[in-house]
């Protein structure tokens, strides 16, 4: 019987050609993950495959890259060339990136140290592939992450810098974003018969979207404040002009409540297009029985401005006498919810009538403890916008 052990210079052969499989592979392996290119390591693959592992051809198909013979088209499957060899590249999680499609030469079959060096390098190129595919994805992240904070500061200094001091009043403000930058704009203006124009504005959506109608908005709004028109008659222009803006300003319709205060007179005027009630809490009279003060709500007087076209918006006058209180919000204030129960406006409308503080940014403060208490840590799900506006004090808030 013919001995089938293999003699000690064999052994030393197949060891020698094991290492030389070895160190190409490793050489392979860094050729591949010298760049973080995703084009480049298909490339660096391809000629991997043709020069160094010395077969007919390579492709990666749908990508138009190909070394040698094979086309970047390749077939294969089916009824295909069965001459071409197929290895998928997957992600780390199973999830398929592309496909290596190989020719052998002549169309023989490989041998068992080539079927060992292209397995091995398939896994490594798709290793350098998912990292190239990553890193480009970080790239683009950072980019628009560095537009979106550059949109944030922007959207932030569109915001009243600094509040007018008005005489006997005080006024106050917030607006927290739910991302980033969102669709809740404020303003404050100041007109030349003494007079100050205010707004608060939800525009439909949140987001970037959201964030670019508002500066639209807030141009056409400063606009038509510089022209000093009646309140219904900003509110109607407004409308409209929106609306002609197009299809897609409509979608992103905008609800909005507007207040024109004379302080001499004590005296405000309010229209409410689509927007939540805004509330007035004025001192009940001396002449009337003791008790809490009946709020006034300040509904809808008409429909969110470029929802509908042709709309006329009536306006409200009121008394602001001293010791009167004035909110405006958005839903984002009342749309908190601590499991299924919502904050809502009624919550809101009596924390703000029972807070105790005697100026503008402390009721603003309490509402806002009131709401963080009650959603509990819960997240902020909507954008957050409020202007506070009371009567009576002008100096420095005692404490309570």
């Amino acid at each position: 019987m013919a001995d089938a052990r293999i003699s000690p210079g064999e052994e030393t052969i197949e060891l020698q050609q094991q290492v030389a499989r070895l160190q190409a592979l490793l050489e392979a392996s860094r050729q591949v993950h010298s760049t973080i290119r995703e084009e480049e390591v298909m490339e660096s693959v391809l000629r991997i495959v043709v020069r160094e592992l010395e077969m007919a051809g390579a492709a990666f198909p749908g990508t138009g890259l190909a070394y040698g013979d094979a086309p970047a088209g390749a077939a294969y499957g089916g009824d295909a060339d069965t001459s071409l060899l197929v290895y998928p590249l997957a992600d780390r999680d199973g999830r398929k990136m592309t496909e290596l499609v190989v020719a052998s030469p002549d169309g023989r079959e490989l041998t068992l140290s080539e079927s060992d060096f292209l397995e091995g390098l398939v896994l490594q190129a798709a290793v350098a592939l998912e990292n190239a595919r990553n890193h480009k994805r970080n790239v683009e992240f950072a980019r628009v992450q560095q537009d979106i904070d550059a949109a944030r500061a922007i959207q932030r200094s569109l915001l009243p810098q600094s509040l007018p001091a008005i005489p006997g009043y005080s006024v106050a403000f917030r607006s927290d974003t739910c991302y980033e930058v969102g669709g809740d704009y404020l303003d404050i203006v100041e007109q030349p018969g003494g007079s100050l124009l205010m707004v608060v504005a939800d525009v439909a959506g949140k987001g970037l979207a959201s964030a670019i109608m508002c500066t639209g908005f807030r141009a056409a709004f400063r606009g038509m404040a510089a022209a000093g028109m009646p309140l219904d008659e900003l509110a109607t222009r407004m409308n409209q002009q929106h609306w002609a803006e197009g299809e897609e300003a409509r979608r992103r319709y905008v609800t909005a409540i507007f207040l024109r205060l004379d302080p001499e007179s004590g005296e405000i005027d309010v229209v409410n297009a689509g927007h939540n009630p805004g509330f007035l809490v004025a001192p009940r009279p001396a002449e009337m029985a003791p008790g809490a003060p009946e709020p006034h709500q300040f509904a809808a007087a008409g429909p969110p401005l470029g929802l509908m076209p042709g709309m006329r918006y009536a306006s409200e006058r009121r008394s602001f006498p001293p010791g009167a209180r004035l909110l405006f919000y958005t839903d984002g204030l009342t749309e908190v919810f601590k499991g299924d129960e919502e904050f809502g406006a009624e919550r809101l409308l009596e924390e703000f009538s029972s807070c105790p503080a005697r100026r503008a940014d402390g009721i603003l403060d309490a509402l806002w403890a009131a709401i963080t208490l009650f959603a509990a840590g819960g997240p902020q799900a909507d954008d957050m916008t409020a202007l506070a506006l009371r009567r009576g004090s002008d100096s420095p808030e005692t404490p309570e």
